[in-house]
This record gives structure tokens, C-alpha cells and sequence, in this order.
């Protein structure tokens, strides 16, 4: 198993009513002056969910993540589930995905979605997710090991890959992603116990490092649980307003306006930055990977 140290890092704490500073002491985290180092050598990657609206506030936020790229060029997305809404005909493809992030894509910027619960089955055999058709997948990036679920249907089948796939991975970091986030403090879904019971036990045994989800339409950092760090990205379309509840698993939280992250994977430290729709930095830090005593 992954050890991790303790560190103090200052960050932005967001609730529906309150905007404070808080000294906030999670595990593994190193406080530091910018958010990123943008390395030549490193894994960039951005991360979004929930953003299939088709609507304004979904092209201002691509927008702004082509200003990150131009700048910071990550050639990743992770997609977090809830990649479109409504009508999933080939026009909607456009509308909804092709056309706001066509910048991206013409930078040869690969998507790597997972399925949300508002996504149609036959999304696996778009071709600009690269899914390949699979529900669920896993492939690597420098070294880090990405595992793509599938939480609207986690049946033995898949339970029993995961397993094994975690098993096999050689990879310093193991990054899982999938629509229902384990834990999550917003008031509109929170925190899927039935399937934290199901992938929890499987993430501690494998050594799982960083859990991405999306669903509640917040940007929210957990602090480490058992270990494993956790972050909802659900508002890069959608957005509540308000949603945040007060939780001491809360590390920080922004539930004003959409958002999305980026993240920095440079040997054994993860950088990582919210960012809003409008280019406010509205959380960052680094999480710093502890080899196991064997290594």
C-alpha cells in the first residue's frame, strides 16, 4: 500500500453562502507558489464532466479550456460522464461535443470518455470518445495507468476486470474515472455509498491513487479517504448553484459558476488546478505520491 505524509496547504474553501481562506491540513498535499509547472516532459491532462448541454455557458468553458491549452497544451481529456443531454442524434454530436471543442481537437487532443447516467449505450461506438466501443477500458499515459468505469451498471463482469487490470497495472500512479462520485458533500446527489462499497475495498488493495467523478454539477476536493484522493468535476456544462453543503470531508468547493480542472503528472508529484468559466483559479495543489517500501 501507498504511504502518504502530511502537509499544510492553503486553499479556497467555496460554500453556498460563504467565501473564506483555510489553512486546510490534508495528506500528501505541498503547498507552492503556481499551480502548475507545465514540465516539457510531463502528462497533461484536463478533466471535465457533465458538459453535453449544447448551451452558452458550455462554449464559454470550452473557450477557456482552448486558452489553458494554449499555454499549458495537455493532449488528454478524461470525460467524467454526462457527455450529452437530450437528443444524442448526429447533430447533436455536433452541436454538443464537435463543435465547442473543435479548437482542441484539431490540436489532436484525444477524449477519453466514460458513461454517465444521462448518456445513451451507443455513445461507446462514437469514435471522438475513444471508447471503442467498451463500457469500461483502461489505457496509459507516461506513467500513469487511467481505468475508464462504468458506474450506471457496476455488474461482477466488470467488478472482476477491474480487479484484474488494477493487478497487472506497472504504472506509478493508477487514476480511476467514472460518473458517480464515491464521496461528495453536494445536496442534489452526494456520495454513492452502494458502489464506494463495491470499488472502495478494490481501490485500497490495488493502491489506487487519485478518483475522478462528475454527476452533482460542483467542483469538489475531498479530503483523502483512507488514503485515496478524490475530486467531483460535474460542471463543465451543468451547474447547481448553491448546492455545496458544509462537510469536514470537504477540502475546497466551488458551486458558483462552471468549471473544469487540469492536472500535471510529473514523476512522483500531481499538480492539479480548478478552473472557472471565466479563467478564475478557484482550486490547486499538489498531491505527491509516496513509493511503497519495496520499491
Amino acid at each position: 500500500m501507498i504511504s502518504r505524509e502530511l502537509r499544510i496547504v492553503p486553499t479556497l474553501l467555496f460554500v453556498p453562502t460563504l467565501l473564506f481562506v483555510a489553512a486546510v491540513a490534508t495528506a500528501g498535499l505541498l503547498a507552492q507558489s503556481s499551480p502548475l509547472p507545465n514540465r516539457s516532459d510531463s502528462l497533461k491532462f484536463a478533466a471535465m464532466g457533465d458538459n453535453g448541454t449544447g448551451d452558452r455557458q458550455q462554449y464559454e468553458v470550452a473557450q477557456q479550456m482552448a486558452k489553458v491549452h494554449a499555454t499549458f497544451p495537455f493532449d488528454l481529456v478524461i470525460m467524467l460522464g454526462d457527455n450529452m443531454y437530450g437528443g444524442q442524434t448526429p447533430g447533436d454530436f455536433v452541436k454538443k461535443f464537435e463543435r465547442p471543442y473543435a479548437p482542441l481537437l484539431a490540436a489532436g487532443v484525444k477524449f477519453q470518455a466514460s458513461i454517465g447516467n444521462h448518456d445513451r449505450p451507443e455513445q461507446v461506438s462514437y469514435k471522438p470518445y475513444n471508447m471503442n466501443g467498451q463500457r469500461y477500458y483502461t489505457y496509459a499515459r507516461n506513467n500513469v495507468r487511467f481505468f475508464a468505469l462504468d458506474s450506471n451498471r457496476m455488474d461482477q463482469k466488470q467488478i472482476e476486470w477491474l480487479d484484474a487490470a488494477l493487478r497487472n497495472a506497472r504504472e506509478d500512479w493508477k487514476i480511476c474515472y467514472f460518473h458517480h462520485p464515491l464521496y461528495s458533500n453536494a445536496s442534489r446527489h452526494g456520495s454513492s455509498v452502494d458502489l464506494r462499497v463495491l470499488l472502495e475495498p478494490i481501490f485500497l488493495k490495488h493502491g489506487v491513487n487519485v478518483v475522478f467523478s462528475g454527476h452533482d454539477h460542483v467542483y469538489e476536493r475531498m479530503k483523502p479517504q483512507k488514503g485515496i484522493f478524490y475530486f467531483v468535476s460535474g460542471s463543465a456544462g451543468q451547474l447547481r448553484k448553491g448546492n455545496m453543503t458544509s462537510s469536514d470531508q470537504t477540502a475546497a468547493a466551488f458551486d458558483r459558476d462552471q468549471s473544469f480542472m487540469v492536472v500535471e503528472v510529473a514523476g512522483a508529484e500531481m499538480f492539479f488546478q480548478a478552473v472557472s468559466r471565466t479563467g478564475e483559479t478557484v482550486d490547486f495543489g499538489v498531491i505527491r505520491r509516496q513509493p511503497p517500501p519495496n520499491e
